[in-house]
């Protein structure tokens, strides 16, 4: 095996791992404070990619040509915009069944992912849509025969995903913000007897999942250049096996299960089969739950007589 096809597959892996982190986080934090799973997240994921394509669209027919200002309004306009779907998503599906049954509110985030498919495709049409390269260049290491590259919004990519999980964990952790999705995630009766809104920090919390889903997309759609209205499901669900792998409920664990779910992904693809990658991350699901249904960084939920 060459060392430099090695390296481009841990590099290739890095970086999809980073995005599959930043939408683990949704279902990691979502699934932290009201103990559910999100299954429409991957969806809002999508939504940003088009977001991301209407911004570009607009800011380019404004004659803006400045592609840092312009990656910088459009994660702007995506993020907030998203964070709207992610409250919305909250208040229909999740707040009106909160006191039901697990099963109530899992199939409405169901029926919401299918809304949000069929909106984006009847209002943007079900072909390919596609977004002009804004960001362009290489860094090579090695000879002339033998190299590892990395694009320029590959590196774009590592950085902002570490970058906004660092900024995310220092908010959970040393915020008064964060101190309250603690107390609510931890006992949500007490935190409100200690006068903490939790409806609001819940609802705050699927705005933030949201965001960190937009991010995803807004770096995907400048990486590949083109997406359709049904990217959010496998996406949706590799980012979920980065959850579990990691340890749902944990903010670290979900970077960390992302991160390893791009690289095992990656190298299965250069090395095995590209045509199973799919098979596989869903195998490496089974096979967590399985053996270690609380996840590398999870803790094992203890029941309370």
């Amino acid at each position: 095996m060459d060392w430099h096809i090695l390296a481009q597959q841990l590099v290739n892996g890095l970086t999809l791992g980073s995005i599959y982190g930043l939408i683990a986080i949704g279902y990691t934090m979502v699934y932290g404070i009201i103990g559910m799973i999100n299954f429409a997240h991957g969806d809002v994921y999508m939504v940003s990619a088009y977001l991301t394509a209407i911004a570009i669209a607009v800011l380019t027919g404004f004659g803006i040509d400045s592609a840092p200002f312009a990656i910088v309004i459009t994660l702007a306009l995506t993020m907030f915009i998203t964070g709207v779907y992610g409250w919305s998503i909250e208040r229909v599906a999740y707040r009106p069944l909160r006191g039901s049954t697990r099963l109530a509110p899992l199939i409405s985030a169901i029926g919401i992912s299918l809304v949000l498919q069929n909106y984006v495709q009847l209002s943007q049409g079900a072909k390919p849509q596609g977004v002009p390269t804004l960001v362009s260049g290489t860094v090579r290491l090695g000879t002339e025969t033998n190299f590892v590259q990395m694009t320029y919004i590959q590196i774009l990519i590592v950085v902002v995903s570490f970058a906004a999980m660092a900024a995310l964990t220092w908010i959970i952790r040393s915020t008064s913000l964060g101190r309250q999705c603690r107390a609510t995630q931890q006992d949500r009766k007490m935190a409100a007897i200690l006068g903490i809104d939790t409806d609001r920090i819940i609802s705050t919390v699927f705005v933030i999942g949201a965001a960190m889903a937009a991010i995803a997309g807004v770096l995907v759609t400048l990486n590949y250049g083109s997406f359709d209205f049904f990217i959010g499901f496998v996406t949706g669900i590799k980012a979920f096996t980065a959850a579990v792998l990691g340890g749902i409920g944990s903010l670290p664990g979900a970077m960390l299960g992302g991160i390893l779910l791009g690289l095992f992904e990656s190298l299965f693809s250069g090395f095995v089969n590209t045509d199973y990658k799919d098979v596989f991350s869903f195998a490496l699901l089974v096979l967590v739950l399985i053996f270690r249904p609380s996840g590398l960084l999870g803790r094992p939920e203890v029941e309370k007589v």
